[in-house]
């Protein structure tokens, strides 16, 4: 998979009718901030040329004439005033100053300067680093390191990069977050072929990136950290599972949340005589076809693999603690526009605006609506607009349900928000309605050899059950040891509530980072990736102290 260069575009060789072809695919937001930032005009401003009949004419011309300059386009950066008044255009709505530089810094808009690079005279001589994983944030952590020019190693449990994307490959894996927002910002990536890529695609993306940044020789594969102990004299002593010891001035946790699956507290799973999966250890041998499946769980893993299941079942049978809340995301399964790609790699600064637009729509748009209002007083909403939010979303699920005995089972019982949302496109409920689904909300009695009893006495026959029961996410750096210093346990210190400064440092175990640790991950919206370099930005000026 080729890994792009931010503000290097591809030379404009189409036809014009191919770029009239192309500017028909165009997310116009974007292609109207691009063409006010090529040419420097705060004219282009106006609603007028927000409207496609006025936009592609002039995007037409602007194009044709860089086809047929023969000198590069001047890539002088804007001033941050400028670039805050065209994203408040570009939202129509306002944009806190305070964003400017860290959006700026995100969409490639600065100027590009590595201040880890070549200044090794920063950080101490001595200085080593360990990084634990090598998914998304491990991978991150090596790059910057490597820039930095500090010697350090990677740590990995498994054979391959790419963590939760390389252990999670049920039917229907995919990201929640748009394909051009889940990347880092240094390596986009214009060749996603869906607006939200599936798992061997987004698999493919870490390698290539490990691969660009020639990060792989710094990887020991199969390497399971079993414990990391401080020692007196600054130090840090880290143990592979197999026994070998290592000594390091710092360590990053790379491990995540989403790599420890988490099974049920069922009385006699482990007695049941058919197939048990789970959804993040997927067993690609079991054959589905005409079998009767049972899927514990209704959230993100769920939701993406009972569609992709139902069509070779013979019946399936959905068990489900807690609806979750379904926003609308029509695109979902989409591929990327063909013209909308060829922007992406021709047009400059076109790219950087969509990032912008993915960023805003998917954290800031509707945070307020999420706010909680102290005077409100109703327990199914938190406020007015999150009021306003649930009737709308409410009504959207309503709108597809034709068997009106699931009606009370969808719809939550909570504020949207309380959960992470999970992005619909009308599949889920679809499958629902099959006649050859159910959804089952009484509780679970237990597992039998033969299938699964519900407290209320009734009998689900099975032959797979298959748990999409999610990850042990409030064991932060299990099943690793924690020493500190006096000799503390870090699962002691926490113990049933995990917390760090920012996420990432914990007092008394010194030079010890956690990227994605406690109380990091996302909830309404964003990217973990665009947090994961915050972090590791922190971190680096950590280690120059």
């Amino acid at each position: 998979m080729p890994i792009d260069v931010p503000n290097v575009t591809e030379s404009i060789t189409a036809s014009v009718s191919e770029i009239e072809s192309a500017l028909q695919g165009a997310h116009m937001r974007s292609l109207h901030m691009a063409l006010v930032q090529i040419t420097r005009d705060e004219s282009l401003l106006t609603s007028r040329y927000s409207k496609p009949e006025t936009l592609i004419p002039l995007a037409l011309r602007i194009i044709e004439s860089m086809r047929s300059a023969h000198q590069p386009l001047d890539r002088e950066m804007l001033g941050a005033e400028f670039v805050h008044k065209m994203m408040q255009t570009m939202v129509q709505g306002n944009v806190p100053q305070e964003y400017v530089p860290m959006m700026m810094q995100q969409m490639s808009l600065l100027k590009p300067v590595n201040k880890y690079r070549n200044h090794a005279s920063n950080f101490s001589t001595d200085l080593k680093v360990a990084v634990i994983g090598a998914g998304m944030s491990g991978i991150l952590a090596a790059i910057r390191l490597k820039e930095a020019g500090i010697p350090f190693v990677v740590y990995e449990k498994n054979s391959e990069v790419g963590g939760t994307w390389l252990e999670n490959s049920y039917p229907g894996c995919r990201v929640d977050v748009p394909s051009h927002f889940y990347c880092y910002s240094f390596a986009p990536n214009h060749d996603w072929s869906s607006n939200f890529s599936p798992r061997d695609e987004l698999l493919d993306y870490f390698k290539s990136v490990v691969d660009k940044y020639d990060i792989r020789q710094h990887i020991q594969f199969q390497s399971d950290i079993k414990s990391v102990q401080y020692i007196d004299n600054g130090y840090w002593n880290l143990t592979a599972v197999g026994g070998k010891k290592e000594t390091f001035h710092s360590v990053i946790s790379a491990v995540g949340q989403l790599n420890r699956p988490k099974l049920p507290d069922i009385k006699g799973l482990d007695a049941f005589g058919g197939h048990l999966l789970h959804s993040a250890a997927w067993d690609e041998h079991v054959n589905l076809s005409g079998k009767k499946i049972v899927v514990i769980g209704s959230g993100a893993s769920a939701f993406q693999l009972v569609p992709e299941i139902v069509d070779k079942a013979r019946h399936t049978s959905v068990l489900q603690r807690s609806a979750p809340w379904l926003f609308p995301t029509p695109d979902y399964h989409d591929e990327v526009d063909i013209g909308h790609q060829w922007l992406l790699k021709h047009l400059p600064y076109y790219a950087n605006w969509y990032r912008f637009w993915l960023f805003w729509t998917g954290c800031d748009a509707f945070l307020e609506s999420l706010k909680v209002d102290s005077n409100w007083g109703s327990t199914h909403s938190v406020s007015a607009a999150n009021e306003k939010l649930k009737k709308s979303v409410t009504e959207y699920m309503a709108n597809q349900i034709h068997d009106y005995s699931l009606l009370e089972k969808i719809i939550p019982n909570y504020p949207p928000g309380a959960k992470r949302p999970l992005r619909d496109n009308g599949r889920w409920l679809s499958a629902l309605q099959r006649d050859n689904v159910d959804l089952i909300t009484e509780s679970i009695s237990q597992v039998t050899a033969k299938g699964i009893e519900l407290r209320e006495g009734s009998f689900i026959d099975a032959d797979v059950i298959i748990c999409a029961t999610g990850f042990q996410a409030d064991q932060f750096l299990s099943p690793m040891e924690i020493i500190g210093r006096r000799n503390l346990s870090l699962h002691e210190f926490w113990g049933n509530n995990p917390k760090a400064y920012l996420g990432m440092t914990v007092p008394n175990f010194p030079n010890l980072f956690c990227l994605y640790g406690p109380n990091t991950n996302l909830v309404h919206g964003g990217s973990i990736i665009f947090h994961s370099e915050c972090q590791i930005n922190y971190i680096m000026n950590c280690l120059g102290e």
